[in-house]
């Protein structure tokens, strides 16, 4: 029997329903695993999507990314690549009960075999949040799913980006959030990947803080010039969001 919308809309054991952009968005994610976080928004407000981009969003987790672009942007379509059979089966949910079928697919597939024919040929934009973390830096959670959003045991920066180098086509785009104290390290792998950084922007709790996240956009076979965008923060001198958060947002609740 085929399940209603409010059937595959109720969280199951160890799950929950979150709303976002002002209950316009509905979220169903692991209560213990591995949550979404502002990184994901941030990713979603900051990246420049054309009206007829093709994207693929690596390691979609819950779908989350793709959801708040189908909902905010105007695209052709966006693929969710994800290995986690758990996440995917969640993914698949949240476009279901969003009503975003239409718009997004998702893939089970590891991004380190993944090939251009799998996502329906060359398309356009790539994002992604890649792990922050190298493998033996830090201590390792403990729950699988937030070690392997975290820490690049399933994924390494290198293999995102190679991916997105196969995935795409000459002058297509990728956009990542990636942590201010390694960018040294992103822009090495970009440019070693036949990508040419071109905008960069430097995130901060708050201004007078030092950046904390990077969100950078680079182009295959792009030109030498980059364009480093005026510092973005999260958080005003008042402890509030900012009013350029609060758009991303929607004026909506944050999320943890």
């Amino acid at each position: 029997m085929k399940m209603c919308q409010s059937d595959l809309s109720k969280p199951g054991r160890g799950e929950t329903l979150d709303a976002i952009l002002q209950g316009r968005l509905k979220i169903i994610q692991p209560e213990q695993g591995y949550r979404f976080s502002i990184d994901a928004v941030l990713l979603a407000g900051l990246t420049l999507v054309r009206p007829q981009d093709r994207v693929v969003d690596l390691g979609t987790g819950c779908g989350v990314v793709p959801l708040l672009l189908a909902s905010q942007q105007s695209v052709k379509h966006i693929t969710g690549i994800e290995i986690q059979e758990s996440l995917v089966s969640m993914a698949i949910r949240n476009v279901l009960i969003n009503g975003f079928e239409h718009l997004i697919s998702i893939v089970q597939a590891n991004l380190r075999e993944l090939e251009v024919a799998e996502v329906g040929g060359p398309i356009d934009l790539v994002v992604s949040n890649p792990p922050y973390r190298k493998l033996r830096s830090g201590r390792l959670n403990p729950n699988s799913g937030k070690a392997i959003a975290r820490h690049e045991l399933l994924a390494s920066l290198a293999d995102v980006v190679r991916a997105a180098a196969r995935l795409l086509h000459h002058k297509g785009r990728l956009a990542v959030i990636y942590p201010a104290r390694r960018l040294a390290n992103l822009l090495v792998e970009v440019s070693s990947a036949g990508f040419a950084p071109k905008r960069l922007t430097l995130i901060h709790s708050t201004l007078d803080a030092e950046a904390r996240l990077v969100h950078l956009e680079s182009v295959k076979g792009g030109g030498e010039e980059l364009l480093v965008s005026k510092p973005f923060a999260i958080y005003g001198s008042d402890g509030n969001y900012t009013d350029e958060m609060n758009a991303m947002y929607g004026n909506g609740p944050a999320v943890s």
